[in-house]
């Protein structure tokens, strides 16, 4: 039921009809109702609001879940979990039991104590059933601010007490509910007091930039199918679309079962729905007779992970697997052996997603200590490639009330989500909230993506590509018969942030040959590993995704080979960017030239810049692991300045660099140095970029 439009208007419940004690001269129920307009200008100019922040007591819990905080008095604290949208919610107070005669009751408190002129009472379902309500001042004197002797249905939802004056200093609230007033369950959802009589908004938290319309565009027939296309997985670089397939005949094993299907953008497309190709069965050994489901990819688009675990008999297990592409097909799929992965649920329920680096899954699952149906948790991945035991992300994102569909957009920090335990417009809203650190325990506050996105029934299987600029989900509204894959233009108010697709090859640089190599990226100024990639020779490109406004360093790291360095510096962009970069190794023998790009050293200065402890740390593991080895290091400036000084400098920068070696126990009898000053450029000397280039240090291996 979608009642938000009128509960946006917060509407004062009157509180003088029939059944009503009378007020004391001091204190009076407010009566008129503000229009939407009013109330709109009361609610920008409130004042300070106080939601209930802890449980005195209570008479009663209904039962939820046997573990988990659903329907208990904890449920009344904090903001509005399911209003302003009316119905029965796990997120919500609700006594034990539904018509009952004896009073029920709950009785809260606040961070302090303040001068009461508004107290607030928010009944989602079967609102009418408040008998009464006392405020308890700080000498713990009660107060009783409302009484009704003949309570019944009510249609607003929002018991809104004002009182006269400020004579009631309290920080607790006691409410009383009788179960027969009004027909079956009865629940609060919050309760808040103010020193301010202008009304406490019940609202739905939408960001203000969201635009009031937006166009939902259905992939057509080549994507869409009068049976259901459900939780599309997009591919980093925009032109794989892969999603479930139900009710269709041509699935492995038969209508009733699903598999995976996908589609490609056509060669120029834009991703508009003409351009997408004729859906195509991925086919064993992803699909089988059993249900088959993706639920993620690198960013390479190499490896999906999968629902359910293969068995060798052709059955499939409760967990999640992985499949890696070949030239041929896809690989078997193997287990990712998540510890302690227990689930409540015979029906095993379990959506995720695996984040862009690829270092952390995020679960819907139903565990011991979830706090609803399902909430989010997260798994890391552990040196042995195994994934460490779910933790829960926290009570900002997980509520009594599930929790599902994840997706982590490419930023590694913007997480989007299906809940029914924030307020929203139907059965289960998309919501998206941003961590706020490296942990996954802080969040922001879940903002609701709007009514032109979210519908009265349930939404979900939000995905984005790294690009950033549309998502695709699942929706029925609009389709060609069970639920359809759409797109829509994101805004940004909504938007992750930018990020930069880096790929390229991983060569010889003698030979031109693709090497098989790892490839690392990392911060320029930090040694922390951001991103990681196998580059295999057989698929022809290594692919990462990095954030934006960074400086990177990006290595390909292959044994016999000296690593290659290229520094990728993103901290001007501010938009999605497509970056090729070949990587070219070095093999290590005798004659080889190498140039360390990050021995790098402030203009006229022969301090070495930060990052550069990394490489020559390298080197010197280099020489450890041969020690015959002998090279040349040579010294280049730019050519700012007078020559003379140019050379001593480069002379001084070299000193600088075997000096490190030797601290590093690499014996002087195997470095010569040479300073070149500013005779030898590789680039020009016009900018300062350019001119650092040329503040370079090169290594030649003379002997091995």
């Amino acid at each position: 039921m979608r009642v938000w439009s009128i509960l946006s208007g917060l509407l004062a419940v009157m509180v003088s009809g029939v059944g009503l004690a009378q007020p004391t001269s001091s204190r009076s129920a407010e009566t008129q109702r503000p229009t939407s307009s009013q109330a709109e200008s009361q609610r920008q100019a409130s004042g300070q609001v106080l939601w209930a922040s802890r449980v005195i007591g209570f008479s009663s819990e209904k039962k939820g879940e046997p573990t988990g905080d659903q329907y208990k008095a904890s449920q009344a604290l904090g903001k509005p979990n399911k209003l302003p949208q009316l119905g029965e919610s796990p997120a919500a107070w609700a006594p034990k039991g539904a018509d009952g005669a004896a009073d029920e009751w709950i009785q809260v408190g606040f961070d302090k104590s303040i001068a009461i002129r508004q107290l607030v009472i928010g009944e989602n379902v079967n609102p009418g059933a408040i008998v009464q309500v006392l405020i308890i001042d700080s000498h713990k004197k009660e107060h009783q601010v409302y009484r009704n002797e003949k309570p019944g249905p009510r249609q607003d939802p929002l018991l809104r007490i004002i009182l006269n004056d400020s004579t009631i200093v309290g920080d607790q609230v006691k409410v009383v509910l009788n179960g027969a007033a009004v027909p079956g369950l009865n629940q609060i959802d919050a309760i808040a007091i103010s020193e301010d009589a202008r009304p406490i908004p019940f609202e739905i938290n939408v960001s203000k930039a969201t635009p009031k319309e937006i166009v939902k565009e259905n992939l057509g027939k080549n994507v869409n199918s009068p049976g259901q296309e459900v939780a599309p997985v997009i591919a980093p670089d925009g032109r794989t679309l892969y999603f479930t397939r139900n009710f269709n005949k041509a699935n492995l094993g038969g209508a009733d079962r699903q598999d995976v299907w996908f589609s490609t953008l056509e060669s120029g497309s834009t991703g508009n729905p003409a351009g997408w190709s004729e859906a195509v069965n991925i086919g064993p050994p992803i699909n089988n007779t059993g249900d088959n489901a993706i639920s993620g990819l690198s960013p390479d688009g190499r490896t999906a992970y999968l629902i359910n675990v293969y068995r060798p008999d052709g059955g499939l297990a409760f967990g999640i697997s992985k499949s890696t592409k070949t030239r041929q097909n896809w690989s078997p799929p193997v287990e990712c052996k998540i510890a302690n992965n227990y689930n409540l649920h015979e029906k095993n329920q379990l959506e995720f997603c695996v984040s862009p680096d690829g270092k952390a899954i995020i679960l819907a699952v139903q565990r011991k200590d979830t706090r609803g149906n399902r909430d989010l948790y997260v798994s890391l991945q552990q040196a042995d490639k195994n994934w460490s035991e779910p933790v829960s992300l926290g009570s900002v994102i997980n509520s009594a009330d599930f929790e599902s569909s994840p997706f982590l957009a490419a930023d590694n920090r913007t997480l989007y989500f299906t809940s029914g335990g924030h307020p929203g417009y139907g059965n289960g809203d998309i919501f998206v909230s941003r961590r706020l650190d490296d942990s996954w325990g802080n969040w922001s506050e879940p903002e609701n993506l709007g009514s032109a996105i979210n519908t009265a029934e349930w939404d979900g299987y939000f995905t984005i590509p790294a690009s950033g600029d549309f998502a695709y989900l699942s929706s029925r509204a609009g389709s060609m018969g069970e639920d359809d894959i759409f797109r829509l233009k994101l805004f940004p108010a909504i938007k992750p942030d930018p990020v930069a697709i880096i790929s390229g090859q991983v060569l010889d640089a003698k030979t031109r040959k693709p090497v098989a190599s790892e490839v690392v990226a990392g911060l320029l100024d930090d040694a922390k590993e951001m991103a990681k990639a196998d580059y295999d020779p057989e698929t022809g490109e290594y692919k990462l995704i990095l954030p934006t406004q960074k400086v990177y360093t990006l290595k390909a790291i292959k044994e016999g080979y000296f690593p290659a360095t290229e520094t990728i510096d993103l901290s001007k962009d501010k938009r999605f960017r497509d970056i090729k970069r070949n990587l070219l190794l070095v093999k290590i023998e005798s004659g080889q030239k190498i140039t360390m790009r990050e021995v790098l050293f402030e203009q006229s200065q022969f301090k070495l810049l930060a990052g550069a402890d990394s490489e020559l740390d390298r080197m010197a593991e280099m020489m450890t692991q041969y020690p015959a080895m002998e090279i040349l290091v040579e010294g280049h400036t730019d050519n700012q300045g007078d020559w003379e000084p140019n050379m001593k400098l480069s002379a001084d920068r070299v000193r600088v660099v075997k000096e490190y070696l030797l601290s590093k126990g690499i014996s002087e009898s195997r470095i010569q140095t040479k300073a070149w000053g500013p005779s030898k450029p590789i680039a020009s000397n016009e900018t300062e970029e350019k001119r650092k280039q040329n503040r370079r240090v090169e290594f030649t291996i003379l002997k091995l």
